[in-house]
């Protein structure tokens, strides 16, 4: 257990990385160009100190977080209180924020920070929400929508979502990133309070610091191309520039000036030239005299230490804890009044009754003549073809937020993806079972009697396994695709295949070659589609339909008029004696002799079984999928 007063020491660390951005075909083979980053970084920081980690863009101020929080590889030693800091302990006691970190739509400040306490409920879970808050200056947007916060309040809460665990050591990448001048002494004298009342050692990133900060920073460190120019307390900054020959002149930002000392001029040759060689003695300079500077501590007064401080996020909550939180964060976002909840709640309800209210409109004058098994196999068709790709715009929509909270989440250990898809079905599967059965009551008096509830359930089933097989396809090509409209034409073009392929209404089955009918078992589309057909066309009704009112087909002894049949026992008008014929002519092979209800192909029960098999077996590999380690390249994305 680490006391209340401890220190961060970082000693000789060096790391090396992917130094240019390189093309997709560069990242996926390896071949990216990657270089040393951090060269000799030793820094030290102490308990309720705030150290700024100062530096152009490009001089490893990212990447030495990354390594102090154990995310890349390195050399050298991080040691927490003379001991190895690894990965491990620091997703346990410590946490990484990022300036590019998303919270999830449709929560309340106050709702955001409370789900974020897994270990203790109650009085003290509730007055250390009111607690951090306040330090934030939160209280006033307590119960305001996390989407309609300032940048600044949006900024001080994901820095509260983290220091409510009583983290032993916080850093935070680019915190007034975009932020007004205001806004920033606001944010950074918030940090430096929070770091002497808590005990937390923060350090932090920036890349323009302003004058009014620096009483706030305890510490600096000036990075240079990976290079440390000073380490230290930032009241000898000062000194110790001007004893070197480099005072800062008056009414100039000593952060500011001293920063640019430490970065390349690269307006032209010579200067280059000139500012490197006056950097590399600069670092040469400081390894010589400044490591007295580094190790000299604050005076004791000004760091409040708690000695009773309880670090909350000690340890990881159980399993099942997890996966309960995500499913109650979840619901919390879905149902509330704000605007994201109730977006959330009328795609998941409303998107495909809607649909198939317009489907209603469109069918429901049909009649029961020879033209209703093209006119209900097109009901039936767009029926199952609207409810994959409402599925798949739905899924695309709602689960986006989601999969960017957790990639930044899984870097600090919180739970897996697994975990997420679990919570994830555990609240879509409900909505979608119910929009699903309500859809299918509306057109169901259209091809079916209502009468039947065994017929309708099954019907709906198929249906809902249809929506549950393309949500689990989107999840699994969003693990890949960032971009919600390329991932959505992603699917769009998938699903298409395979309807166009098994769905037996755009092209029967018995024009297809042996190898091309074959394919068609290894789709959802096929299965669900014969179920769905057979589940009406079975039905009594559809036996020697008439043409019209005056002209009927029950003298028929050859179902499709031919050149042989021509002006005999035949009516050109009249294609079906029965839905059975129709089944036939759509779903069998054009080498299938024989009754096909004794055919394995159009077994109900099998049929039923298989799609929902399909969906199942979908949600398995999702988690396994999920589960699978990323090119980092890839995570990144998620996380911008």
């Amino acid at each position: 257990m680490i006391g209340s007063d401890y220190t961060l020491e970082l000693c000789n660390v060096f790391h090396s990385g992917q130094v240019e951005p390189g093309s997709f075909f560069q990242r996926l083979t390896g071949a990216v160009k990657t270089g040393v980053i951090l060269k000799d970084v030793s820094f030290i920081t102490h308990s309720g100190e705030v150290t700024a980690i100062l530096g152009s863009k490009g001089s490893g101020k990212r990447a030495l977080l990354d390594v102090i929080a154990r995310r890349v590889p390195s050399k050298g030693h991080i040691l927490l209180e003379g001991v190895p800091l690894e990965e491990e302990q620091f997703n346990n006691t410590c946490a990484l924020v990022r300036h590019s970190t998303r919270l999830l739509p449709g929560l309340s400040v106050q709702q955001t920070l409370s789900l974020s306490l897994s270990k203790i409920s109650g009085y003290l879970k509730s007055s250390k929400v009111k607690q951090v808050m306040a330090d934030l200056a939160l209280s006033q947007v307590a119960n305001t929508c996390v989407t309609n916060l300032t940048k600044s309040e949006y900024r001080r809460l994901i820095i509260g979502i983290h220091l409510i665990r009583d983290p032993i050591i916080l850093l935070l990448d680019e915190p007034t990133w975009d932020l007004d001048p205001l806004n920033t002494y606001l944010v950074i004298s918030i940090l430096s309070n929070a770091a002497k009342k808590y005990g937390t050692a923060i350090i932090l990133t920036m890349e323009k610091p302003r004058s009014d900060v620096f009483p706030f920073l305890d510490r600096v460190v000036y990075l240079c191309l990976g290079d440390v120019v000073y380490a230290g307390p930032t009241r000898n900054l000062l000194d110790y520039f001007g004893s070197i020959g480099f005072p800062c002149p008056q009414l100039e930002n000593p952060l500011m000036y001293y920063l640019c000392l430490s970065t390349v001029d690269r307006r032209s040759r010579e200067r280059f030239i000139e500012s490197n060689h006056q950097i590399a003695a600069l670092v040469e300079k400081f390894k010589l005299e400044g490591q007295g500077l580094m190790q000299g501590n604050l005076n004791e007064h000004s760091r409040i230490i708690n000695p009773n401080k309880i670090q909350l996020n000690y340890g990881k909550p159980s399993g099942f804890k997890v996966i309960w939180m995500l499913y109650v964060r979840m619901l919390v976002s879905i149902f509330n009044l704000k605007k994201h909840g109730i977006k959330q709640m009328c795609m998941r309800l409303f998107c495909l009754p809607i649909y198939f209210l317009i489907l209603w409109l469109f069918y429901n004058e049909a009649k029961d003549y020879q033209r209703t098994f093209i006119t209900k196999s097109g009901l039936i068709f767009n029926a199952m073809v609207g409810t994959y790709f409402i599925s798949i715009m739905n899924t695309i929509c709602l689960f986006g937020p989601y999969r960017t909270r957790y990639y930044q989440e899984t870097q600090e250990g919180l739970y897996s993806g697994a975990s997420l898809l679990l919570s994830w079905n555990l609240v879509s599967l409900p909505f979608s079972f119910i929009s699903t059965f309500a859809s299918v009551a509306i057109v169901y008096s259209i091809i079916g009697d209502m009468s039947e509830t065994l017929d309708y359930v099954y019907f709906s089933l198929v249906l809902w396994s249809c929506y549950v097989y393309t949500e689990q396809q989107t999840i699994a090509i969003m693990m890949f695709v960032k971009n919600g409209l390329i991932a959505a034409i992603v699917n769009i073009y998938i699903t298409c295949i395979y309807v166009m392929l098994a769905s037996g209404i755009l092209r029967s089955y018995k024009g297809f070659e042996e190898w091309l009918y074959y394919i068609t078992y290894i789709t959802h589309t096929r299965y669900a589609s014969i179920f769905l057909h057979q589940n009406v066309f079975r039905q009594p009704i559809f036996n020697n339909l008439p043409y019209t009112d005056n002209e009927n087909c029950t003298s028929i002894t050859s179902l499709i008029q031919t050149s042989s049949s021509l002006n005999t026992n035949s009516n050109s008008n009249c294609r079906y004696v029965n839905g059975k014929g129709f089944l036939a002519e759509r779903f069998t092979s054009k080498n299938f002799v024989g009754d096909i209800y004794t055919s394995g192909d159009f077994n109900l029960e099998f049929n039923l079984g298989i799609s929902f098999a399909f969906s199942v077996g979908l949600m398995v590999f999702n988690k396994f999928l999920y589960l699978m380690p990323l090119p980092s390249y890839i995570t990144d994305k998620f996380r911008e």
